[in-house]
């Protein structure tokens, strides 16, 4: 057989070495991870204990149609339960605590208007039909913001849309239409938000955590700490063959020779890099030095090869792919206690809440508890996000990055409206820790055909990249699935399996699906 390297540690390796076992007959001891940092996960990342705050830099939206995750998740043992898949165990926590929003969207006086009606003109109908069966290459370099009319971007819709996806007016056209294809389905129920589904704890440790535990009983080895910064060609021929992997570790040049028979999975990029995390009392200063491993051996690899795509397009305007998110320990039920009341939903029953005339525009989850395993009786944690860091706030007169947590949270209370006393109290109970992400939306950047390199370039015999910027036609960015996807399409090229990925759910193609998204077009 041969060796099979990974470089990164995120889900898309995760799922790539795991898809390697189960489908592809590889030995564990054959497969070896390369990490720059000294955690797993990628963007799957939460820790902490409630003495000091947990946090975490965000949790990705979920859904019963992504079938290349439930497949592989169907596979592996949940830790909390070893006797179920972590597939079962989703299904069955998604059972106990489905989601129907009552507070989807807050006005600015602290109520909850009418978030059921959408607010379109015909104009805006007109303009999300058109972008919808718009070619993708009349879409190059465009932004959403191209395709719609000022009155789209105030309507219910677009606040609903935008919020549960993080996406901004001058990201890609072509994105907002492959997600408005892709989740149709989730028209009718933009609202409530029904159907979106939540892991027994936060994804790290409900996904990642056994994945790695499955993929280490069978001797996958984890290098951490090691920096890949070139791969070496074959030269003398127009295909594509590694022949060796440059990298870096505790300051030390090293090398791995590729031989024949050996594959080599490359995350290109990063949404979660250069991420730094705040406190209470200060405020996390965004990094802009691009100093991440991921993008940087992209910027190397791409370099006089345009086939590899152009990572620029997605790390070259952090003003545009950067927000803020927060994760809140809280050691009193009050706050719980008041926003059930507020929302009218129990704890994880209730979806996303987003105060639709924020500055900040932001937007909070309340959680299921416990939402760590290791999570004190007595302890609860919620999260949240802005997504207009640059502005002032309403009730914190300076923008969202220049706040540390106390004052993060202090905007929040001040958009709900509670009582002094109370705000007083729950501030004063909580440890909010605030997380800049500098590239966190660049996947949705402004992008034409090529930007992003195939999962499998044209003349590869050795080569994949894999995760949210490797071209995947039909599927969408910043999701799980996507990273799922791109793991499997490569581990079955490169091995030559008789085998492809579940196919992309298309909701267009079912005739129920589309008269509710007719009909939701005209509430």
């Amino acid at each position: 057989m041969g060796k099979y390297y990974f470089v990164g540690s995120g889900i898309a390796s995760l799922a790539g070495a795991a898809v390697l076992i189960r489908d592809g007959g590889v030995s564990g001891k054959d497969i070896v991870i390369l990490e720059e940092s000294h955690e797993f996960g990628g963007a799957f990342d939460a820790h902490g204990n409630a003495d000091t705050g947990y946090y975490m830099s965000g949790s990705r939206m979920f859904e019963a149609m992504y079938q290349c995750t439930f497949d592989l998740l169907a596979s592996i043992p949940s830790v909390s339960n070893p006797n179920i898949s972590i597939k079962e165990e989703t299904d069955l926590s998604n059972k106990a605590t489905p989601w129907y929003n009552k507070a989807r969207l807050v006005d600015r006086d602290g109520k909850i208007p009418d978030f059921h009606s959408m607010g379109f003109t015909e104009k805006d109908r007109i303009d999300l039909v058109r972008i919808m069966a718009e070619p993708e290459g009349m879409l190059d370099s465009k932004r959403i913001a191209d395709c719609f009319e000022e009155h789209f971007f105030q309507t219910n819709f677009w606040f609903e849309w935008c919020t549960l996806f993080a996406f901004e007016r001058w990201h890609s056209a072509i994105e907002f239409k492959r997600y408005l294809q892709r989740f149709v389905h989730h028209f009718s129920t933009i609202d409530t938000q029904e159907n979106i589904y939540r892991s027994l704890y936060n994804q790290y440790d409900s996904f990642a955590v056994p994945l790695v535990r499955w993929l280490k009983d069978r001797q996958v080895a984890f290098r951490y700490g090691v920096r890949v910064e070139d791969l070496h060609f074959k030269s003398g021929t127009d295909a594509i063959t590694v022949t060796g992997i440059e990298y870096r570790e505790q300051g030390a040049a090293g090398h791995i020779d590729i031989g024949d028979g050996d594959k080599v999975f490359v995350t290109n990029g990063s949404m979660t890099a250069d991420k730094v995390f705040g406190s209470m009392t200060q405020a996390p200063v965004m990094d802009r030095g691009n100093k991440a491993g991921a993008w940087r051996l992209w910027e190397t690899l791409a370099e006089g090869r345009p086939h590899f795509g152009n990572p620029a397009a997605f790390n070259g305007n952090i003003a545009e792919s950067s927000w803020i998110s927060y994760t809140v320990t809280v050691k009193d039920p009050l706050f719980f206690e008041l926003m059930e009341k507020f929302s009218g939903s129990k704890p994880g029953t209730g979806g996303l809440i987003t105060f639709k005339d924020s500055n900040w525009l932001i937007t909070i989850s309340i959680y299921h508890q416990p939402f760590f395993p290791n999570q004190p009786e007595g302890t609860f944690v919620w999260w949240g996000y802005g997504l207009f860091h640059d502005r002032p706030g309403d009730y914190v007169k300076k923008p969202m990055a220049e706040c540390n947590g106390a004052e993060i949270l202090q905007e929040v209370l001040g958009h709900l409206h509670f009582s002094q006393q109370d705000k007083d109290a729950i501030l004063a109970s909580s440890n909010c820790i605030p997380c800049t992400m500098p590239y966190i939306t660049s996947q949705f950047m402004v992008r034409k055909a090529g930007d992003r390199p195939e999962v499998v370039p044209q003349g590869s015999t050795n080569l994949a990249f894999m995760g949210q910027y490797a071209e995947q036609p039909d599927d969408v960015v910043f999701t799980v699935e996507y990273s799922v996807r791109s793991a499997m399409s490569a581990v079955y090229t490169l091995l030559k399996l008789d085998k492809k990925p579940p196919a992309v759910y298309k909701g267009l193609h079912s005739p129920r699906v589309i008269v509710d998204a007719i009909r939701t077009l005209h509430r």
